[in-house]
């Protein structure tokens, strides 16, 4: 690392240009290829899969997403005259407009009933089948805009008109910069007041954007090359300003440090990048570790997730260990505030005194480690609660805010306790999708709308449909539930264990159970079920890198519980918010709802990768001191009370980004950015400050206890240069007030 960071600030310039061609050269290549982001979770082999798979070959133009344009009236039908009239022409409007390929309204005459279908039962709410002439990822939001307003302009005099679908989604995506702009506005607040320099302000904000640029150019082609999610930019984004931020703060807070003590901006950015980038790399490493176990589950979206969030980590810790230390170079002395040159200049060098709170909080809890333990552990139990309640779903656009023409749509459709509008299970019907193989399968399929009439559950059953062949059918089935009610889900278990199977005997005919529920559903088994070993590999490969690291047992131990205990905790506030809907209107997340199957594997994989870097701050700075002094309680006290401060501004500046991400307007992100925040919350100001130091307490010596067999036959591996010197020496005291001790303690600077 030392050399990394001589040849890094003897050839700045050099370095400055390569990322900037590096990040141009991305850019360029992104630009000209474009994006290729993917909307599909569908898991293959799943029964809802194989019905989607027959439904889109013997059913194509059935196969993809109908946009939808529903209105109501506050008095009388809408087959009255001058509504008719009004919405009439308005549809004629509609299909005329660019982009769109057919428009089919409930006027008019049908021989299979469908358009009557399209008028509610108390006749008070309608809707039209809205086709666009490109699938959702191609079309430009500006024609869909285009769309929204013709077909809104008809409101007024007691008729409500709205709009929902895929499509029309497209208008309401996601404020792309304002979480960023929010999020670094707050970061540059929080590391001016800790630097008090304009100069290194700004340099983690650089680094960060740097890397998280070319990231985000990098992510848009990777989509090419296989299937990565189309939240995955944002996420990316999360996690790379945040973790980016964080460690260029902590360099740049150890240069700092070496300039104050009288050193080179040579030798301080050298002895920064040594000993603050050995820990960058490391804690790099365990999030790109915990960010790559998704691979273990084979989903391909995940894949690509797992990927694209690696990429940015790498790239974060690439710029900080080689871009930042060219730019300390550029900016000099710049790096101290005016008043520390001044005083460097006129006092010289000054000793490092960890005081103030950070020293007093430090001796607070050697002080009285069982108390703080038992109420860190308290208040970590407490938050975990909801987390048992985890209803795992997908939302939809009943989901959005209240004020968005896509929940309006949605919420009409569904209707509500008076009886108006198709009944709740009419934004999610199950498709029942069967292979005929022969008359005796057609007659048993012809037959199976009358049982499924008298099942628990079901609201309405559509008439059997067939492919040209007559080897394929399909029957819509509207539940009485919502698509995200557990009544929902019960009727799809239901079905395929005990109507369909019954209605099936003596027969070769299988029915598969196809639809949003049974999607999500069958996507939240498929996570259920691998998570646990997810988990574990996560566990146990992250206590590895511990283990190497500390030569400790109890280290990694303590870790793997801190890191369950800040996921649960997180978890319990992301369900109160999101499935109990604490809030989540206020803040503009829409309404109570199921959280999505892949959360808690992503959050999961970024969790225990961020909890592994203030776990790796902190320990190896009372792992150096351990190795000097073999005395527990000053190795924790110390480390403590110098890690404490930079370790929580770090927070900070975490927390910031991530929450801004709620900003987004996009609901998944917001959840991630909520988790993030909360997680990195408890993380840095309950167990790294409070529960982590009260157990080392407790602990004593066994901290650091690994068998001496095992000692000899494990790799090492250095994240701190090896010790200078004993830092018992009463000729470099520094004041520290410990226990019982008043402020007279002395520890090592």
């Amino acid at each position: 690392m030392t050399a990394l960071a001589r040849w890094c600030l003897r050839r700045r310039i050099v370095v400055i240009v390569l990322w900037l061609a590096a990040f141009a050269g991305v850019a360029t290549a992104a630009g000209v290829l474009g994006s290729a982001y993917s909307t599909d979770y569908d898991v293959p082999g799943t029964e809802s899969g194989r019905a989607a798979a027959l439904m889109a070959k013997a059913f194509p133009g059935q196969s993809g997403d109908t946009d939808t344009i529903v209105w109501h009236t506050d008095t009388g039908p809408v087959r009255a005259a001058p509504v008719r009239k009004r919405m009439h022409h308005t549809l004629r409007e509609v299909a005329a407009l660019p982009g769109v390929s057919e428009v089919h309204g409930p006027y008019g005459r049908s021989g299979d009933g469908s358009r009557q279908r399209r008028i509610s039962p108390d006749g008070r709410t309608a809707y039209a089948s809205l086709v666009f002439d490109r699938p959702t990822d191609q079309l430009a939001a500006a024609q869909v805009e285009k769309v929204v307003d013709t077909a809104r302009a008809a409101a007024g005099d007691g008729l409500q008109v709205e709009l929902g679908g895929a499509g029309i989604a497209l208008t309401e995506a996601p404020r792309a910069q304002l979480p960023e702009i929010v999020g670094l506005c707050v970061a540059a607040v929080v590391l001016f007041l800790a630097f008090g320099s304009l100069a290194a302000t700004l340099l983690p904000i650089i680094t960060a954007l740097a890397a998280v640029g070319t990231a985000s150019a990098g992510i848009a082609l990777l989509g090419h090359a296989m299937t990565v999610a189309d939240f995955a930019p944002m996420l990316g984004m999360l996690i790379g300003l945040g973790v980016g931020i964080d460690y260029a703060l902590f360099i740049v807070t150890r240069h700092r440090k070496g300039l104050r003590a009288g050193l080179s901006v040579q030798e301080a950015a050298e002895r920064a990048v040594s000993v603050s980038g050995r820990a960058v790399v490391f804690a790099g490493a365990t999030v790109c570790i915990a960010l790559l176990g998704m691979l273990i589950l084979r989903l391909s979206f995940l894949n690509g997730v797992a990927l694209a969030a690696s990429l940015t980590v790498v790239l974060t810790v690439a710029a900080s260990v080689t871009l930042l230390p060219a730019l300390l170079s550029l900016i000099g002395m710049r790096a101290l505030g005016r008043r520390e040159r001044r005083r460097l200049a006129e006092r010289g060098p000054w000793p490092e005194q960890p005081t103030g709170i950070a020293a007093r909080w430090s001796a607070f809890v050697e002080r009285h480690p069982k108390l703080l333990g038992v109420t860190a552990a308290a208040v970590m139990a407490a938050l975990a609660l909801p987390t048992f309640g985890l209803h795992l779903g997908t939302s939809d656009q009943g989901n959005n805010p209240a004020a968005s023409t896509t929940r309006k749509a949605y919420d009409l459709l569904a209707g509500g306790a008076h009886g108006d509008g198709f009944g709740p299970g009419f934004n999610g019907p199950l498709t029942l999708v069967a292979g005929l193989d022969g008359p005796r399968d057609r007659l048993a399929f012809d037959a199976l709308p009358h049982r499924l009439r008298d099942t628990p559950g079901v609201a309405q059953v559509g008439a059997p449909e067939f492919d040209g062949g007559r080897t394929t059918g399909v029957i819509t089935v509207v539940p009485t539930g919502s698509p995200q009610s557990r009544q929902t889900s019960d009727l799809v278990q239901r079905l395929r264990d005990d109507v369909l199977p019954r209605a099936a005997d003596g027969t070769t005919m299988r029915v598969h159970v196809g639809g949003i529920t049974a999607g999500y559903d069958d996507f939240a088994a498929v996570i259920i079920g691998k998570l646990p070993l997810f988990v574990g590999v996560v566990i146990a490969l992250g206590s590895l890198l511990l283990l190497l690291a500390f030569r400790s047992i109890g280290i990694p131990l303590k870790a793997a519980l801190m890191n369950v205990a800040a996921v649960a905790s997180s978890f319990g506030i992301v369900v109160a918010v999101f499935q109990w809907g604490w809030g989540s209107e206020l803040l503009g997340l829409g309404s109570a709802g199921p959280i999505e199957p892949f959360l808690p594997v992503i959050m999961v994989s970024v969790l225990f990768g961020l909890s592994m870097d203030y776990q790796v701050f902190l320990v190896s700075r009372m792992y150096e001191e351990w190795r000097l002094t073999h005395d527990n309680r000053r190795a924790v006290r110390v480390g403590l009370a110098e890690t404490g401060r930079v370790i929580n501004s770090a927070a900070v500046i975490m927390i910031a980004v991530f929450a801004a991400f709620v900003l987004s307007g996009d609901r998944i992100i917001a959840m991630f950015g909520i988790g993030l925040a909360t997680a990195v919350a408890l993380d840095a100001f309950v167990l790294r400050t409070l529960l982590v130091p009260a157990l080392m307490h407790l602990l004593g010596g066994a901290n650091w206890w690994l068998p001496a067999r095992l000692d000899r036959r494990l790799p090492r591996i250095s994240i701190e240069p090896p010790p200078i010197g004993p830092s018992t020496d009463d000729n470099d005291p520094v004041a520290l007030p410990g226990p019982g001790e008043g402020d007279h303690s002395l520890v090592r600077a």
